[in-house]
């Protein structure tokens, strides 16, 4: 939808207004309506953690008793220690490095996101480990649903027919091991690139049937 289109009639979530009982779409992007309440997923913008939401990050710095975690963010976000492992540690012994080195890639939770924007990662949630191996790709945050897709479909479909472990940040990066991770990143690339078209999960099923059959798979 654009900005400015009637949306229908209900309430205004994200992304939305209300004009004189319609609702209306503030920015380009998805329409979504859950019930009588209207949202817009935006076609573009920076990723804006919130609380709950599931990450992937990359350790940039090690400080005394955290971690500092590039997540692909304007803001800056930590993992403590006591966030990061489960046991008791001595710092005046212990080298941090034993747990999460530099360039470690982590998929975690954002636990806290202060008023000025200081983001807390915690370890501690379900699925939250240390990513190994793989590779690294960077799409749209606000595009990271049509990747997921209704009930996890879309990244199902990637999966099971490129045979490849995919793991989804909210924050726009992915992380792909296996040994067709290259059509699995073109896949996904090609979700970014066609968000916006109906019928797409069909259309990306079509795509990798070909490329594998291309490739004798």
């Amino acid at each position: 939808v654009l900005p400015g289109e009637e949306l229908g009639v209900g309430r205004a979530g994200r992304g939305t207004y209300v004009d004189e009982g319609k609702v209306i779409a503030k920015v380009l992007g998805l329409h979504e309506k859950r019930g009588d309440l209207h949202f817009v997923i935006p076609l573009n913008g920076v990723y804006n953690p919130r609380k709950g939401d599931n990450v992937i990050g990359i350790i940039k710095e090690i400080a005394f008793s955290r971690w500092i975690v590039d997540i692909n963010s304007p803001y800056i976000a930590i993992l403590s220690l006591s966030e990061a492992v489960n046991e008791f540690v001595d710092l005046t012994r212990t080298d941090l490095t034993r747990y999460y080195d530099f360039g470690d890639v982590i998929f975690a939770r954002v636990l806290s996101v202060t008023k000025s924007k200081l983001v807390q990662l915690t370890m501690k949630a379900p699925r939250c480990r240390k990513l190994r191996g793989g590779r690294i790709i960077k799409i749209t945050p606000t595009k990271v649903p049509r990747v997921i897709g209704k009930n996890g479909s879309m990244v199902e479909l990637i999966k099971r027919k490129t045979g490849c472990s995919i793991v989804v940040g909210q924050n726009g990066l992915i992380w792909i091991r296996g040994a067709n991770s290259d059509l699995a990143a073109e896949a996904i690339f090609k979700v970014e690139q066609y968000a916006h078209t109906v019928g797409l999960t069909d259309k990306i099923g079509e795509f990798l049937d070909l490329r594998l059959k291309e490739r004798g798979g």
